[in-house]
């Protein structure tokens, strides 16, 4: 696929990324604890490298993992929420019959993994704070990233929306200051997690987020409107995670990306009103 860029623009600058050894390795699954409607799943990858905040990877069960005509399924993609000492935590939720058999896979299960895959965060700039807008599911890239700033000392505030108090228990996966909201005000207060980016934003803040399209995209106007940059981690569908497939573009503004490879990890200002 080409590419053309419109008058005056050039081609987005690569973000940060740690490269996935080649092929597929196989991972004992060490734990799965229930966090509401989600399942946190850790795997040992002790001859992978470490991710950077941002980045997926491609899992599968290594058994039972297909349909009832015996087909295979395709690999999953899963932002990775944790990595430390040798172990990655994926946050599951099942909407369907692969993720359901993930979410099943207990302690001595093997997992097969590629990754890590795509590009991750960006450094805020120097004295900024780093704002954390997480909705639902999407939360999960943000959880190592929040770790990480706290690691360094960098000032962050992390904002998170669910659609109720069952799922916002994954909440407390995070440390550090956090504000949260829910749909039915069952927990935290009563609203989107954007009402809260919008009376805690402040000039010199940077905004990190993940969640579903329309609440990025929400997300892309504020931080349009207040001349703020942001760094968003889109979701999509992938196939194959290598770019091969061509199933997970985005438009920007300078031509379609291929979230696997171009990111997930996108500046907010390189989307346009209806990217989603």
């Amino acid at each position: 696929m080409s590419v053309e860029l419109e008058p005056g623009l050039s081609a987005p600058e690569q973000g940060p990324r740690t490269l996935a050894p080649f092929g597929r390795r196989l991972c004992r699954v060490v734990a799965n604890e229930r966090i509401g409607p989600y399942d946190l799943v850790a795997v040992e990858d002790e001859s992978g490298p470490a991710p950077l905040a941002g980045q997926f990877y491609m899992l599968a069960a290594a058994r039972a993992w297909g349909g009832d005509g015996g087909r295979p399924h395709l690999g999953r993609a899963f932002s990775v929420c944790r990595a430390r000492d040798g172990r990655l935590e994926f946050l599951l939720e099942a909407i369907g019959p692969g993720t359901e058999r993930l979410g099943h896979m207990a302690p001595g299960d093997d997992a097969w993994l590629v990754g890590p895959l795509g590009i991750g965060f960006r450094d805020p700039a120097p004295g900024g704070r780093a704002l954390l807008v997480g909705g639902g599911i999407g939360v999960a890239p943000l959880v190592i990233w929040a770790d990480a700033l706290q690691a360094r000392g960098m000032p962050a505030l992390t904002l998170l929306g669910f659609r109720s108090a069952p799922y916002a228990e994954a909440a407390r996966l995070f440390e550090g200051e956090t504000a949260v909201a829910t749909d039915d005000g069952s927990t935290g207060r009563q609203g989107l997690v954007t009402d809260l980016l919008e009376e805690r934003l402040a000039p010199g803040d940077e905004v990190f987020a993940c969640g579903p399209p329309p609440m990025l995209e929400a997300v892309r106007r504020i931080c349009a409107a207040r001349a703020v940059p942001g760094q968003l981690a889109l979701e999509a569908g992938m196939a194959c995670g290598f770019g091969a497939c061509f199933g997970c573009v985005v438009r920007t503004r300078h031509g379609y990306r291929r979230l696997c490879v171009d990111g997930p990890v996108v500046a907010a200002a390189d989307l346009e009103e209806g990217w989603e």
